[in-house]
């Protein structure tokens, strides 16, 4: 390597302490701090046995993300692929522990109620214990304090993409407007991708087979079925409020933008999608554990949809600079319909 170019300084301020590094040539140690700014740029890390001149914060510190670009990190490392995977699966066992310990609660409070089923698929016990999926903003909130310079709750929130920053009250109504336009869009979608599984099912397993594992209820369609006006409007808030919320923070803003970062933005969308879906079909491993085909075909029929929406959030998120507020909508107002068009159908018609 020509020895000028080896010698020259690329940075235009002290990775150290921040001083204004003087534009001259052969500048090798930092006038203010002492370090040997030559061995940091050749090497990546502070030269053994440094004593800064004066204190400085420790160079850590220098790595962590400022305020000022908690809107532009693009290209910015964030957690690696193991934290991307590890504090979901981690939220995910603490918020079943939670409405475990809800439906506890409401269960030793509630002696009269003698039929367990019967209080699972109250709505209102339904309603209550969503509020454990809050459990999905409150740990990535605690762990992304350390990347941040500045930890605060706002900042906190704002890296995860649960922020209005940069946006002014119009650009706000429009990221409102774009969700609800693509949860109308997701049940087209999650519908289409249904009755097509449920066609290329019927050819392989047979219309009869697929009608009944199809047509079994669930304790969501129970939930539905008992469900009152009271309860509707509640459960149709929850989805908004609650689940879409709390959802898309844990996936999108903490999942998929660490594993974009690492796996790519291809791979990164596709895990996060998949591992969303895996995530809501648990319930189909207990309900069908003692019949294989009939294991396959419901979890067929419910995987695809599943990943289908997931996909389309993700994408939604990709576009929309990795900002949750369109997202969120997308969420929780495709909920809420699914709710209400299925509260309809057991109902009305």
């Amino acid at each position: 390597m020509d020895e000028s170019k080896r010698n020259k300084i690329n940075w235009s301020f002290c990775p150290i302490c921040g001083k204004k590094i003087p534009k001259v040539k052969k500048v090798k140690f930092c006038v203010k701090c002492g370090v040997d700014l030559s061995y940091i740029q050749e090497k990546g890390s502070i030269p053994p046995n440094f004593l800064p001149k004066s204190y400085v914060a420790p160079y850590s510190e220098y790595l962590k993300i400022s305020d000022d670009k908690l809107l532009d990190l693009k290209h910015q490392k964030l957690w690696s692929s193991l934290s991307s995977l590890g504090i979901p699966f981690i939220s995910f066992i603490l918020m079943n522990m939670v409405a475990f310990i809800l439906i506890a609660i409401i269960l030793i409070l509630n002696l009269n109620t003698v039929d367990l089923y019967d209080l699972i698929t109250n709505p209102y016990v339904t309603i209550f214990s969503s509020l454990a999926e809050l459990v999905f903003i409150i740990i990535p909130v605690l762990f992304v304090g350390k990347y941040l310079q500045n930890p605060s709750l706002n900042n906190r929130l704002t890296i995860l993409g649960f922020t209005t920053k940069g946006y002014n009250k119009l650009g706000v109504i429009k990221e409102i407007l774009l969700g609800i336009i693509f949860a109308v869009i997701g049940v087209f979608l999650v519908v289409f991708v249904s009755l097509f599984m449920e066609v290329f099912l019927e050819l392989i397993f047979g219309t009869e087979i697929v009608y009944d594992v199809g047509s079994s209820s669930t304790e969501i369609d129970a939930i539905i079925y008992n469900a009152d006006i009271v309860s509707l409007s509640l459960l149709l808030i929850i989805m908004i409020l609650v689940i879409g919320t709390s959802e898309e923070v844990l996936f999108r803003g903490f999942m998929q933008k660490g594993l974009v970062r690492t796996l790519g933005l291809k791979w990164g969308i596709i895990m996060t999608a998949l591992i969303f879906s895996m995530i809501h079909l648990i319930g189909i491993f207990l309900i069908y554990i003692s019949s294989p085909s009939a294991f396959l075909i419901s979890f067929l029929l419910s995987f695809f949809p599943y990943f289908a929406i997931s996909l389309m959030l993700g994408l939604v998120f990709y576009w929309r600079k990795e900002n949750l507020i369109a997202v969120m909508v997308t969420h929780g107002v495709y909920d809420a319909l699914t709710i209400l068009l299925a509260f309809m159908y057991y109902n009305i018609f």
